[in-house]
């Protein structure tokens, strides 16, 4: 029997912890039998150990994929194992592209998700329709030892509610309309938001580019 792949994760998020640890449950079990023996058995992952006390990574390059090469790159120098970061957020064209790669911090550093979503629909007052039009992306980097291992992008497509609906998720999720299943982000299930998010989506990549190289 194959050991499991082990993956640390970049991040004392605990929810993205928990999405991660469920996309590669997902992933492993609905493509098993498509993916290359080196995957074919599970893939742990884990919180990088003693994440909080190690140096932190400054964020301040102007893509998902540089930032979340970076942070990788960073945390897999310090600690020796096989580090993954990503670095997500939400686009709006009309906005110049804002939030973008500051989604988390578009109301200030220590803002609320609910004071993001305040800023963000103040700023979308006044648009219609296709003013309203976004996407979420995220990029997955893994990297060793310093090295980089992969990185991975993908996107999905939506729109900018004028007022949150459902209780589910995190971030913008209330107020991103996905009008594949005519829901938004947090009315999504699980196995919904696995599926077709952003990040489920660049994680189904980064599996494959493991098994590549």
């Amino acid at each position: 029997m194959r050991a499991p792949v082990k993956l640390f994760l970049a991040s004392s998020n605990p929810g993205k912890l928990l999405e991660f640890r469920a996309l590669a449950a997902a992933t492993l079990s609905s493509a098993s039998g498509t993916l290359p023996n080196a995957l074919a058995s599970s893939v742990e992952i884990e919180s990088l150990p003693g994440f909080s006390s190690l140096p932190s990574f400054e964020e301040n390059a102007p893509t998902f994929a540089e930032n979340a090469a970076g942070k990788a790159l960073h945390y897999s120098r310090m600690s020796g194992e096989r580090v993954f970061a990503d670095d997500s957020g939400l686009v709006v064209p009309a906005l110049g592209g804002a939030p973008g790669v500051y989604s988390a911090r578009y109301a200030g550093a220590s803002a609320t998700n609910a004071k993001r979503i305040e800023k963000l629909l103040g700023e979308l007052r006044e648009k219609r329709t296709s003013g309203r039009a976004a996407y979420f992306v995220c990029a997955i980097a893994l990297a060793e030892h310093g090295r980089a291992v992969a990185v991975v992008t993908a996107r999905v497509d939506g729109e900018i509610l004028e007022s949150p609906l459902g209780s589910g998720g995190f971030g913008y999720d209330p107020v991103f309309y996905f009008p594949t299943l005519k829901k938004t982000f947090a009315e999504l299930s699980a196995e919904e938001k696995n599926q077709y998010s952003h990040r489920g989506k660049a994680f189904r990549k980064l599996l494959m580019a493991m098994a590549a190289s």
